[in-house]
């Protein structure tokens, strides 16, 4: 008996000696980064920009794999069921990571099922109306929509997007009643917004800013609780009355659960690096995007603390997947 408890000791000991050799030379093949979106969206360009810095620093291929469909959920539930072992990657955003879950009621919980390496990037909405709106300002809007109930219109970019949660917090936050349009993506609401067809729209900056800049479109606040290098002179929907208001889309690294603390470190470690590099960063700004870098614990408690919050605007506002 002794014997064999001895050889069962032993063989657990290589056993871990193997693991944690594993671990320490990691990456040994290549890593697949599984992002939710075609080639040639925002976050494939942004993972394919990551992938190429993080081939270099780490030494192996970092490659993006794109799983689109089911806005972007068949790709994070592929990447919380696989192997934990650093080689099966997610570029996800907030859509996927901390509304959808609910939204759509997904088998997968995102507290419990990803190991968060960093948040890359985050960028706020901006809040724009066509120019035919008497109102300049957020507070002006807000006037305009209670003089009018359910006369003004939001698009939504698809039902439970970021602009359409965006749009149903200002209105609860604002105590107004404007309706929500729906439209597949934010691109396609863009040409019925410049034809005063809706009134306004929470638009990822990148998609608006070259309206804004030709004074097509109006931009009355940026959603998040700082100004956007992009536009400094845009006030904050928080700044402008409506206390408290913030509604960025981010985008970020994760792992399934369960990956040894050691590689998430390594990963972590190496996506700071490259996103502190000058020309990703111009390249981020040229997108719109600002880069964070946060550490594992703080995006995991950014996670944590967004899941309820769009929880309950999805319940209050009776959002329903398309």
């Amino acid at each position: 008996m002794k014997r064999i408890l001895g050889v069962v000791l032993a063989t657990a000991e290589v056993v871990m000696v193997g693991h944690v050799a594993a671990q320490s030379n990691y990456p040994e093949k290549p890593i697949r980064v599984v992002v939710g979106f075609p080639p040639g969206s925002q976050p494939d360009i942004v993972a394919r920009l990551l992938g190429q810095k993080l081939t270099d620093t780490l030494g192996k291929a970092v490659m993006v794999e794109n799983v689109a469909g089911a806005s972007g959920n068949i790709a994070v539930e592929r990447v919380a069921r696989a192997a934990p072992d650093g080689y099966t990657l997610a570029f996800a955003g907030q859509a996927q990571v901390v509304i959808n879950p609910t939204l759509y009621k997904l088998p997968l919980d995102p507290v419990r099922d990803f190991a968060p390496i960093s948040q890359v990037f985050v960028s706020p909405n901006l809040l724009v109306v066509h120019n035919a709106v008497p109102a300049k300002s957020v507070q002006g809007l807000v006037k305009l929509a209670r003089a009018s109930p359910g006369e003004l219109t939001f698009a939504t970019g698809g039902s439970g997007s970021p602009p359409h949660v965006a749009g149903e917090l200002f209105k609860s936050m604002a105590g107004i009643d404007i309706r929500a349009i729906p439209y597949k993506g934010v691109a396609v609401a863009i040409p019925d917004l410049l034809g005063e067809r809706i009134t306004m729209i929470f638009s990822p900056i990148a998609i608006v800013l070259p309206s804004v800049r030709e004074q097509k479109l109006r931009a009355l606040a940026v959603t998040s609780l700082k100004r956007s290098p992009a536009l400094p002179e845009v006030p904050t929907v928080d700044e402008s009355g409506v206390r408290g208001f913030e509604a960025t889309v981010w985008g970020g690294l994760l792992a399934p659960a369960g990956t040894p603390a050691t590689i998430v470190h390594k990963l972590h470690v190496e996506t700071v690096k490259v996103i502190a590099q000058p020309d990703l960063r111009a390249r981020f700004a040229d997108l719109g995007l600002e880069t964070i870098g946060n550490s594992p614990a703080e995006f995991a408690a950014a996670i944590k603390s967004e899941v309820p919050q769009w929880a309950k605007v999805i319940k209050e506002s009776g959002i329903k997947p398309d």
